[in-house]
């Protein structure tokens, strides 16, 4: 009978000397849980994208119990509902929440882009790039392997004709895609603005007509009709501010490739690239 009541007792023992050890651990390592932060916790919506500046979610309700000037308009993804309901929380006056919207800067489309080569590799845009920069001859647009639809948790990218489309009405602005992106062709900004460059080619016009015809040629006709000096051409690319454009179209009814999407309008069909003018012959010698 010792036997067995020797072992029972000693396992009881060790048993109770280590449930002492963790009672007088957990009251030394304790941290003490804001309730505020645990609140705002609570109201964010947890897909830790990094779009409101902060590392995710947890940094950002941290942050902002800890200085609530930090701002409750900072998460895309939960939008002006979100910022009031992070204001009630902590007993402030909501900061506006704009809309945001992924925006594609390339059209250059299967039709419209010149391909290279055919890939069997591995179908992500990263692959492509690291192995030899991509698809197109274009290598500054989208390589269409779907890297950005993979990524988006909202599934508000599709892969259309070679090139990625974005659905305004799914898409958060949280900036998921923008990161997969290995080109940098997707930029976040505001949902207002309806008129957009969909072109990220940084080489001169005739090259860059010459592997694209969607391409923006850098011509500058679009800044010149811009009534409200929103339009800039830089590295042979023209670029909206989007403070200052006020979706009237003009730049793109004026623009001759069709780089400039209006998504207010109907689009007009591209003009067609200029034939090379063939060179005067010399005179023939006597």
């Amino acid at each position: 009978m010792s036997s067995i009541l020797i072992p029972v007792a000693l396992v009881s023992a060790i048993g109770f000397v280590l449930a002492v050890v963790l009672t007088i651990a957990s009251k030394i390592f304790f941290v003490p849980v804001d309730e505020t932060v645990a609140k705002l916790r609570a109201e964010l919506p947890g897909a830790n994208c990094g779009a409101c500046g902060f590392a995710g979610c947890d940094d950002y309700a941290n942050a902002l119990g800890a200085d609530p000037s930090v701002g409750t308009g900072k998460c895309p993804v939960g939008g002006a509902a979100l910022a009031e309901a992070l204001a009630a929380v902590l007993g402030v006056e909501a900061d506006s929440s704009e809309p945001q919207v992924a925006v594609v800067m390339c059209n250059g489309n299967n039709d419209a882009a010149k391909t290279l080569m055919e890939y069997q590799g591995l179908k992500t845009c990263k692959a492509a790039k690291q192995l030899f920069g991509g698809l197109s001859a274009c290598p500054y647009g989208c390589m269409g392997l779907g890297d950005c639809a993979v990524a988006c948790p909202y599934g508000a990218i599709q892969i259309c004709n070679g090139v990625a489309v974005v659905n305004r009405e799914l898409c958060v602005g949280c900036g998921i895609c923008a990161k997969q992106c290995p080109n940098s062709v997707i930029r976040i900004a505001p949902a207002k603005n309806k008129v957009v460059v969909q072109c990220n080619s940084k080489d001169k016009g005739a090259v860059a007509r010459k592997n694209c015809s969607n391409a923006c040629i850098g011509c500058g006709k679009c800044a010149k009709v811009c009534k409200f000096e929103a339009i800039t051409v830089e590295n042979n690319l023209a670029f909206i501010d989007p403070e200052k454009c006020k979706n009237c179209g003009l730049c793109a009814k004026e623009c001759p490739t069709n780089a400039i999407l209006n998504m207010r309008a109907k689009r007009k069909p591209a003009a067609p690239a200029e034939a090379p003018t063939p060179a005067a012959e010399a005179p023939k010698a006597e």
